[in-house]
C-alpha cells in the first residue's frame, strides 16, 4: 500500500483483520500481510478483484477513520460488478441528512426522478427505491417545488389476514403505511413530519382514497405498487395534475395479490415503458444495500423459481 501509513493500514485491516476476512470470504481467496506489503493467493481473476478491493479501500481511509461493513461490502460489490463510480456527485439534501445513490442504477434513478414526471423503480427489496424517492420529495417540498407530498400504498395482506383492527380508519391504515413514515422521520425528524402530516403538507393514504381526485404541484409516490391491480394502477396514475411527479416503486416478485390476478405494476412497465417523459429503473440483487446475505438470499429464490 503506498504511501505506507500504520493508522490507515489498521483502518483498512479492521479490528482483528475483520475487514480483510470479509474480503477474503468475499472473493475466496487467501490475504495475508506484514505491515504496507499484502500477499493475495486465489484463481487469478478473484486474486486481481480483491487486489482492485483493498487499493480501493485503502483510498478510502485517507478521507475516514474506519470502514464499517457497509462501505466495505458497497466497494466489494462495485468491484465484482466491474464498475467503477465515476460519475459526478449527486447529493439528496434533506433537513436532517444528506442521501448519496450507492450504486450505478440508484444513480440512475434519482436522476430520472429529477429529470421525469413519472418514474417507475422495479426490483427486490433492499435497493433504495422508496427511500431514494421519499428523501427527492422531501428536497422538492424544502425548495419549493411542490406544496405536498402524497406517499400511497395498497392495503393488502401480506400473506396474511389480519381480521378486524381497532380504531379509526387512520389506525387501521397506519400499519400499512409504517415504512413511508420511518423513511420521513428519519430525513426530517419526529417534529417536522409531525407538523407537516398535521397541515396536510405531507399525506399518508391506502390507494382505495385516490379514486376521483387530481393531485397537482404534488410528489406523489406509490409504494408496494406490485400489490396493484391493472385497474388500480390506471386508476392511480390518471390522478396525476400540473406541476406534479409521480414516482411507482414494487417487486414484481413479491406480489400478493391473489394468483390469478395480473400485477398492476407489471403490466403497467410493460405497457408505458417507452412513452416519452416515462422513465423505468430495473434494479438487481447487485443494488441491494443491506446486509450482505440479502443479495444471496435473493439469487437463490430466482434460482429456485427459474
Amino acid at each position: 500500500m503506498d504511501p505506507p501509513d500504520n493508522q490507515r493500514l489498521a483502518v483498512l485491516c479492521g479490528q482483528f483483520d475483520h475487514n480483510l476476512k470479509k474480503i477474503a470470504s468475499y472473493f475466496d481467496v487467501a490475504i495475508t500481510n506484514r505491515g504496507p506489503l499484502f500477499s493475495i493467493s486465489g484463481i487469478e481473476k478473484s486474486a486481481e478483484q480483491a487486489k482492485l478491493s483493498l487499493n480501493e479501500l485503502y483510498a478510502q481511509t485517507k478521507n475516514r477513520a474506519t470502514l464499517n461493513d457497509e462501505a466495505v461490502y458497497r466497494v466489494l460489490r462495485n468491484v465484482a460488478n466491474g464498475s467503477k463510480d465515476e460519475r459526478p456527485e449527486l447529493k439528496i439534501r434533506t433537513a436532517k441528512r444528506q442521501v448519496k445513490p450507492r450504486s450505478k442504477r440508484q444513480y440512475d434513478y434519482v436522476q430520472s426522478i429529477l429529470s421525469s414526471d413519472v418514474v417507475f423503480g422495479v426490483g427486490p427489496a433492499g435497493t433504495g427505491k422508496t427511500y431514494l424517492a421519499v428523501a427527492c420529495a422531501v428536497q422538492a417540498l424544502s425548495a419549493d417545488e411542490i406544496e405536498r407530498i402524497v406517499l400511497v400504498r395498497p392495503a393488502v395482506e401480506a400473506g396474511e389476514r389480519l381480521g378486524f383492527l381497532p380504531g379509526d380508519i387512520g389506525q387501521k391504515v397506519d400499519p400499512y403505511l409504517r415504512p413511508l413514515y420511518d423513511a420521513l422521520y428519519e430525513l426530517l425528524g419526529f417534529e417536522r413530519v409531525a407538523k407537516l402530516l398535521e397541515r396536510t403538507v405531507i399525506e399518508l393514504a391506502p390507494l382505495a382514497y385516490m379514486r376521483g381526485r387530481t393531485l397537482s404541484n404534488a410528489f406523489v409516490i406509490l409504494d408496494e405498487a406490485q400489490n396493484t391491480t391493472t385497474q388500480q394502477m390506471k386508476m392511480f396514475l390518471t390522478r396525476m395534475g400540473f406541476g406534479s411527479k409521480m414516482v411507482i416503486t414494487g417487486d414484481i416478485t413479491q406480489t400478493d395479490l391473489p394468483r390469478d390476478a395480473m400485477s398492476g405494476l407489471r403490466h403497467a412497465v410493460e405497457t408505458l415503458g417507452k412513452i416519452k417523459g416515462i422513465a423505468v429503473t430495473r434494479f438487481t440483487s447487485n443494488d441491494v444495500v443491506r446486509h450482505a446475505l440479502v443479495q444471496h438470499i435473493i439469487d437463490a429464490y430466482d434460482a429456485v423459481k427459474e
